[in-house]
């Protein structure tokens, strides 16, 4: 935590809080490690102030124990490829650096294009630069002694031309990658092997782990088909509990809207979407054969948070942050929400969390009943705390019991009004949200795609210089809120 002065970057120097740097992309370390870390420095930083004895110290790169060093910026003339030349893990250490900004900057088949992410290949070989493969909208290029994947592109604007947004490789090279051979991948995790999975499997102890890792958190149309049919796969097997979720990052972020917006017929394609999002929604619901658990180690948002909410139980890792709402998208929302979310927290209460339109705190959604569990310590130690608790859950003796209660459950609420009618109703609105000629939402998706920057703080951060809003006493998830001048 610098101290401000004249100089950029320069001043003193509050805290400092170090963390291993894993092998995956800069946007993951920086929404998982370097957030961890910036909020202990924080802390250690407005500690010591305020006990006024502190004083914070210059930085200095000729001490010994500064291993760091000032440098020029980054720029793509720094991070191009020569894939005649380059080994496969340069390529990977460049296009994870980039990522999920500014891209790297790349020629293919004519046409420049940023490319985003980059997952090592050890079966495919050909010649350097050659797409060889494409699997679930991500393209295979070879390298000099292997292959990368690289899921997500961006075309380069024309001068003067119309702004570009990355969406799925295959998508945004369109016919050109037509002809290229489609690479299943095989959904069972094999040891040692290199390659790119968005979805996988594998058990242990009872357990069925169901992982899936979506570029940004978004899932298309395509993305949430086949996760559900991983899930049916998991369904067969004779586990006793399913998790759900990646040992790292975002959990989801709901519909895929930059797809949505490259599609001919957005509203259409809209339309799509959340129906295989809501397909998913109700197989997790309505499973009656296991337990099932949705473990987030990161963020989640809209309809991603109101996916994991179709478990039994949600686990959420203390550095994650909840969004669980839909309005600032010109929404209403679906994935059963008006279900589980009442379900969870009470009417008043999810109608404060969906009309407020603040994010929420893992302790904050623990105390309001939105979250069960909340997970401790870094991201490092996250995937093995969540098998020990799975673990748990399957051997627990009270596992009979609390199948068969989940099951009357389901029974009793569909008298009351079958899941079937919550849907209806969700969607009918979300129809007139998507095609409606007055509705906000074509024009906040295109905002959001486009990354246009507000121009003062929006209403949802600062309605609270107007008055605290009013609560469910001794259930408020407490969301926490911010203004920035």
């Amino acid at each position: 935590m610098l101290q401000a002065n004249a100089e950029m970057d320069a001043g003193d120097i509050w805290s400092t809080v170090e963390f291993p740097v894993p092998r995956c992309s800069k946007s993951s370390v920086y929404r998982t490690e370097v957030a961890d870390a910036a909020l202990d420095a924080l802390l250690l930083a407005v500690t010591r102030f305020e006990q006024g004895s502190y004083r914070p110290e210059p930085l200095d790169y000729s001490r010994p124990g500064v291993t760091g060093t000032l440098r020029p910026l980054c720029r793509q003339e720094d991070r191009r490829i020569d894939w005649a030349a380059e080994p496969t893990s340069s390529v990977v250490a460049k296009l994870r650096a980039a990522d999920s900004r500014p891209g790297v900057l790349d020629v293919i088949s004519g046409a420049e294009y940023f490319l985003f992410g980059g997952y090592e290949e050890d079966h495919l070989r050909g010649d350097p630069g050659t797409i060889l493969a494409r699997r679930g909208g991500a393209i295979c290029r070879a390298t000099v002694d292997g292959a990368v994947w690289i899921p997500q592109l961006r075309r380069r604007p024309a001068p003067g031309g119309p702004a570009t947004f990355k969406v799925p490789a295959t998508l945004a090279l369109g016919g050109s990658a037509a002809g290229v051979p489609e690479s299943a991948a095989p959904l069972a995790v094999t040891p040692g092997r290199r390659t790119y999975q968005e979805i996988s499997y594998h058990e242990s102890a009872g357990v069925g782990y169901l992982e899936f890792s979506f570029p940004g958190g978004a899932m298309s149309t395509g993305q949430c088909r086949r996760l559900l049919a991983a899930y049916r796969h998991a369904q067969r097997r004779p586990v006793r509990v399913i998790v759900l979720g990646g040992p790292r990052d975002v959990f989801s972020n709901g519909i895929h809207l930059n797809v949505i917006e490259a599609a001919d017929d957005p509203a259409a394609e809209s339309w799509r979407n959340i129906n295989a999002i809501n397909d998913l929604v109700e197989a997790i619901l309505t499973t009656t054969s296991q337990l099932t658990v949705a473990a987030l180690a990161g963020n989640a948002a809209a309809g991603g948070l109101m996916l994991a909410l179709a478990a039994d139980e949600v686990w959420c890792r203390a550095g994650a942050v909840l969004n669980p709402h839909y309005q600032l998208m010109g929404l209403h929302g679906s994935e059963y929400w008006t279900y589980t979310l009442p379900h969870r927290v009470g009417a008043e209460q999810a109608a404060r969390l969906t009309g407020e339109c603040l994010p929420v705190s893992p302790s904050s959604a623990l105390r309001c009943g939105l979250v069960d569990q909340v997970i401790g310590g870094g991201a490092a130690t996250y995937r093995a705390q969540v098998a020990t608790l799975a673990g748990n859950l399957a051997r627990s003796p009270g596992y009979p019991r609390r199948l068969a209660a989940k099951a009357q459950q389901l029974t009793a609420a569909a008298i009351t009004q079958p899941l079937e009618a919550y849907r209806r109703a969700e969607l009918a609105m979300m129809s007139r949200n998507f095609s409606g000629p007055d509705e906000p939402y074509a024009r906040l998706r295109h905002a959001f795609v486009y990354k246009h920057k507000p121009t003062r703080t929006p209403p949802h951060l600062s309605h609270h210089r107007s008055g605290p809003s009013h609560s469910q006493p001794g259930r408020s998830c407490g969301q926490e809120t911010a203004a920035f001048p």
